[in-house]
């Protein structure tokens, strides 16, 4: 009987098949790594700063379309923000030290993302987040503690502010910041407290981040009822930043 699975004397179905599975995992291979230097350069080096790096294989710039017509080119070409800190040491993979207000500078914990300058929107095309003052079909519950008039309390057990208002999401039905108003050397302003960075207590807001005149440095909004997707990056960072550095001993060793 003859056998159909066997091509010539030397070459069978098993074997071209696994030659196919080669050529395709080759290819797969060829795909990842292409797609992961999309956005990989240029790049920082450790030794010589900014290194403008070619590489093999760099795919062309690729373009995403978004809703509304608008459209996204990856990479886009913008120069990166100069970074505020120095290398502490010359020898490879030392850490940095920031040379200014680390909070507000994109440093280490604060570092943030440069997002889109536009509000994050719902398929309708409404703003994702809102105020309540905004958002007036929605309210706290009753069970749990309403925020609003209630004293927030930095790190350092001082006050910082007063919760006027909080900010929901249309498509989590969950709040996502408080909004707090506080008083600076630039006078009166409010800005915005992420949810997760505060605790809420019957009498009071605690945040330990950051310290209570510390609030009057929180990134604002160009719009009192809209925050965009940067800003959203800018405030976060912040209250992140604090962790390390709003006191100098945070970034100190422990021993």
């Amino acid at each position: 009987m003859q056998n159909f699975t066997t091509i010539t004397g030397y070459v069978d179905l098993a074997q071209i098949v696994l030659y196919m599975f080669w050529l395709f995992f080759a290819g797969l291979i060829y795909y990842l790594v292409r797609e992961g230097h999309r956005e990989g350069y240029p790049m920082e080096s450790d030794s010589l700063g900014r290194a403008v790096i070619k590489g093999w294989p760099v795919p062309d710039p690729k373009v995403f379309k978004l809703a509304g017509g608008k459209s996204v080119t990856v990479p886009d070409g913008r120069a990166e923000p100069p970074l505020m800190a120095r290398v502490t040491s010359p020898a490879p993979g030392s850490p940095i030290e920031p040379t200014g207000d680390p909070m507000v500078d994109g440093v280490g914990p604060a570092g943030y993302s440069l997002r889109a300058d536009e509000p994050d929107r719902m398929h309708s095309g409404e703003p994702l987040l809102k105020p309540l003052r905004v958002a007036s079909a929605y309210s706290v519950a009753k069970q749990d503690v309403d925020p609003r008039g209630l004293p927030v309390i930095g790190g350092d057990g001082k006050p910082g502010g007063v919760v006027r208002d909080l900010w929901i999401d249309s498509a989590e039905m969950m709040f996502r910041y408080l909004e707090v108003e506080t008083t600076g050397a630039s006078g009166t302003r409010r800005v915005l407290l992420p949810i997760p960075f505060a605790r809420i207590r019957r009498n009071h807001v605690e945040v330990n981040s950051i310290y209570s005149h510390h609030f009057a440095k929180v990134p604002g909004t160009r719009n009192p009822d809209v925050v965009t997707m940067l800003e959203e990056e800018k405030i976060s960072a912040f209250y992140g930043g604090g962790t390390l550095y709003a006191d100098p001993k945070r970034s100190e060793p422990l021993l």
